[in-house]
């Protein structure tokens, strides 16, 4: 009898509505709108940058198709002449990213290192991310005068090569050591712990642990602040002169750079000229783009071999 009544009651008592209710009419409308919305957004922010892609490839791909292009320089050659090359503003430019690299690498992962191991929340932590995130901000032509002002009126050194690497340095530390900052963050504290655990010293925890954990993230970031910095113009406009020829010394004299040749092109009216400023862009845009490929790379395949 009991068990009767049970079920009776089981069965007369509501049942529970379902958790996923049906979507209303009006909020399929919302968030069909709202997709549309986006979806245009991206269409529209995407139209000119297609654009001044094709128009730098269709204006520019005439000069790289040239043999002459990536093996020779512009040095002889008169404002109307055609042919040369741009192997001397490839070799500054190369250069020039060389040395900042060599400086900024290591300047901003001990950076980094002491920020994220270190630092905690005493004072010159605090004044280190304060000025960090001060650099990040300042733009580049604050940069070259602030190099100017120190490298060539204060200590009289000669407008060079390195002079703009210096300013390009105070341009890539703050990238590296925020990119450098985000992939030690992203270690997990545990790893740091069983390493003490196992009475290893603090700095080998980070030489032998920390490090190989984060070194896909870190490389893809040293990557992408490369290749940001060596497009920048203002440096080499108040640092070091445009050279038509190939210079391989860094401390002394004129240099070619990729955006050295667009600027002294600018004001030749000739076909000449037009041609030399589209294919050094076209050029300076693949630099960049292998810069951005090789980081892609290095990112997934160190992954992949950590899996």
């Amino acid at each position: 009898m009991s068990t009767t009544t049970t079920s009776t009651t089981a069965l007369s008592s509501p049942v529970k509505p379902p958790a996923f209710q049906r979507v209303s009419g009006r909020r399929r409308i919302k968030d069909t709108a709202a997709t549309v919305l986006v979806t245009l957004s991206v269409v529209v922010a995407l139209i000119p940058l297609a654009w001044v892609l094709f128009t730098v490839v269709a204006k520019g791909l005439p000069a790289l198709t040239s043999p002459t292009w990536f093996t020779h320089s512009l040095s002889g050659l008169t404002s109307s002449s055609m042919g040369g090359g741009i192997y001397h503003a490839l070799v500054g430019t190369l250069l020039q990213g060389l040395v900042c690299a060599i400086i900024s690498i290591p300047l901003g992962v001990f950076v980094a290192i002491y920020l994220v191991e270190y630092a905690g929340r005493s004072r010159l932590g605090r004044i280190t991310t304060f000025m960090v995130d001060i650099l990040s901000g300042v733009p580049s032509i604050v940069a070259a005068l602030f190099i100017y002002a120190l490298w060539v009126s204060t200590f009289g050194m000669p407008k060079s090569g390195f002079a703009v690497s210096l300013a390009l340095v105070l341009l890539m530390v703050p990238v590296v050591v925020r990119s450098t900052e985000e992939m030690l963050r992203i270690v997990p504290q545990d790893l740091r712990e069983a390493s003490y655990a196992l009475g290893v010293p603090k700095w080998k925890t980070i030489a032998r642990i920390v490090l190989p954990t984060s070194l896909a993230g870190i490389i893809t970031g040293i990557m992408l602040a490369l290749a940001r910095v060596m497009g920048e113009t203002a440096p080499l406009l108040i640092l070091v002169g445009y050279a038509p020829f190939i210079n391989l010394d860094l401390f002394g004299g004129e240099q070619g750079t990729l955006p050295g040749v667009m600027v002294a092109e600018m004001n030749n009216p000739t076909d000449a000229g037009s041609q030399r400023i589209w294919g050094a862009a076209l050029t300076l845009i693949l630099v960049i783009a292998v810069l951005n490929i090789a980081a892609k790379l290095i990112s997934r395949y160190s992954q992949v071999g950590k899996k």
